[in-house]
């Protein structure tokens, strides 16, 4: 989402990325298949008194551990994000050598935002195609997933043109991944239940309450509608997308050269263009600085590379046309998804953050940006219709 949050995403945490076949993937597995275990862990606990339980599900859920003494065990922080709280758990083995997994904690209230049977509906069949760490096991408040070394990536990592073809590349692979279930895409269905609860939201503190009613939720119905008809109209590709791909949820292994995706809790069936222009919204990094958001020329090398990641010199000037006009419009979408994500989590976040100042900022960058967007499309769309 490009603010200050995503810094505190995933450090060092990551799983196989992989060859996948340029064509859909099915995987042969289910989160049934997965071990369960009806316990949740307090996450207001200091991480000493919180360790025992964080022990006990581990030697519950994890092959071969459930005989190993918890002396044995050590727990550490791996990150403490906005809807996480990532551990890493080790256990020495009796050669000496040392075994870890991660213990990902959902946030309080993360349900608001976040639809868990989704993620973990998608993540074995992900995990199963390559992407992201391999589930474990799952509790009543969080998963147990396999650990891999990795850095996490920087916005400027990001605007690299190199690492740029590797993501454009890669995001082509798991945009064709199939999850079973319905495909019908989910973005509007989310917005428009973000907007229904941000409407109705009340703060205690009178500065705030006084900031969040200057909002007209009216305008932005109407908005979200006028955006969501334009969009309609492109009928952009369907695809299973990640939604939420910034430098937090991409790592690279330096020494092997891979790169990987992780953290699918927004993912859904989606637009392609909405997954793109949401990355390329990244680009601003913590500063949200949208003026780094990527020109044209840098654009096309992207798609180049999602549309030919074999022969990216091949791809076709109109469907890359075809990709710009999608992302440049979705582009809007992205903005306005996060602002009013931005003002429930200003409601119900423990973090110290100002999501109301996000909010404002977000959807001042929609407004900013909205005539040359509309213009894109609408030019876009006259001139199919003219031949």
């Amino acid at each position: 989402m490009g603010s200050e949050g995503r810094a505190w995403n995933g450090a060092g945490v990551a799983a196989g990325s992989g060859g996948v076949e340029a064509k859909a993937i099915t995987a042969a597995v289910s989160a049934a298949e997965v071990p369960r275990l009806a316990v949740s862990v307090d996450i207001s606990l200091p991480l000493p008194e919180m360790s025992p339980d964080i022990i006990f599900l581990c030697k519950e859920l994890v092959i071969g551990w459930c005989k190993i003494d918890s002396s044995r065990f050590s727990i550490e922080t791996v990150s403490g994000g906005i809807t996480n709280l990532l551990l890493k758990v080790s256990v020495k083995e009796d050669n000496g050598d040392e075994s870890s997994v991660t213990v990902r904690l959902y946030g309080p209230n993360t349900d608001l935002v976040i639809d868990r049977k989704r993620e973990l509906q998608a993540i074995p069949y992900l995990s199963a195609a390559g992407f992201g760490a391999r589930l474990l096991g799952i509790f009543e408040n969080g998963v147990v997933q396999s650990f891999i070394y990795a850095r996490t990536l920087s916005p400027a990592d990001m605007r690299d043109s190199k690492i740029a073809a590797e993501i454009a590349k890669e995001l082509r692979k798991f945009h064709q991944v199939d999850i079973p279930g319905s495909k019908k895409p989910q973005l509007w269905n989310d917005i428009f239940k973000f907007l229904k609860k941000a409407a109705a939201l009340k703060f205690e503190d009178n500065e705030q309450q006084k900031t969040y009613e200057k909002i007209s939720f009216r305008e932005i119905q109407d908005e979200v509608q006028e955006l969501k008809d334009l969009l309609d109209i492109l009928n952009a590709p369907v695809v299973y997308a990640h939604n939420d791909l910034l430098s937090g949820n991409l790592m690279l292994n330096d020494l092997e050269g891979k790169l990987y995706f992780i953290d699918f809790e927004y993912g859904s069936y989606s637009y392609r263009g909405y997954d793109i222009a949401n990355h390329f919204n990244e680009y601003a990094g913590f500063d949200c600085d949208y003026n780094l958001y990527p020109d044209k020329d840098a654009q096309y090398h992207f798609f180049r590379n999602y549309l030919r990641p074999d022969r990216p010199s091949e791809a076709q000037a109109p469907d890359m046309e075809v990709l710009y006009v999608e992302t440049n419009t979705f582009r809007l979408a992205s903005h306005i998804y996060w602002a009013l994500w931005a003002l429930i989590q200003a409601k119900v976040s423990p973090i110290d953050f100002d999501y109301l100042g996000y909010f404002f900022l977000r959807y001042g960058e929609y407004k900013k940006q909205r005539e040359s967007c509309f213009s894109l499309a609408q030019s876009f769309l006259s001139e199919l219709r003219n031949g």
